[in-house]
């Protein structure tokens, strides 16, 4: 067999597919893993760039092969799509990603995945509070109460809902 030069990895929940190709992009090796055993594949494999499409899990995918020795590369799957010959299958997807491997983005650490989380945590938050904060002016407006728009103005809110002067809300909005 040829030397290995290129996998595509397609990532699945418990069956992979693996497409190899030697230095001329011949295809020497197409073979379904278990997911146990990704890593003990990539671990008999010489060096070689490994191109995986960009979905859930491939960061800790990538880390885990890069350890290995490989020069893993994150395609994202808008620039798979597009040599996906025939019907949408793994196989198919797997050929796909190998083809467009010239196009990645990196894998990222451990410690910028958690600062992504975070901040896309913190953003969802921020859009809840707004939603609460308009769906209770929304209310309140029909009530004839009207506090302008904004977070800065939510204390208003609460002010109008638990304050001494209750304005007349029916007894259910009030437990």
């Amino acid at each position: 067999m040829s030397e290995i030069i290129t996998v595509g990895l397609d990532l699945a929940k418990n069956v992979f597919q693996v497409h190899a190709a030697d230095g001329a992009g011949r295809a020497v090796l197409r073979k379904k893993l278990r997911r146990a055993q990704v890593l003990g594949f990539f671990s008999q494999l010489p060096s070689c760039l490994v191109a995986v499409e960009a979905c859930g899990g491939a960061h800790f995918w990538g880390r885990e092969i890069g350890k290995l020795g490989h020069d893993v590369r994150l395609i994202p799957r808008a620039y798979v799509k597009p040599f996906v010959k025939r019907q949408k299958n793994d196989a198919a997807d797997v050929e796909a990603i190998f083809e467009a491997a010239m196009r990645f983005v990196p894998v990222k650490s451990t410690e910028t995945q958690a600062a992504t989380m975070v901040f896309r945590i913190r953003e969802l938050l921020i859009r809840q509070r707004t939603q609460a904060i308009n769906a209770l002016r929304g209310h309140l407006t029909e009530f004839g109460q009207i506090v302008p728009q904004g977070a800065s103005n939510a204390a208003r809110l609460i002010a109008l809902v638990e304050g001494p002067e209750v304005i007349c809300l029916p007894a259910p909005f009030l437990h």
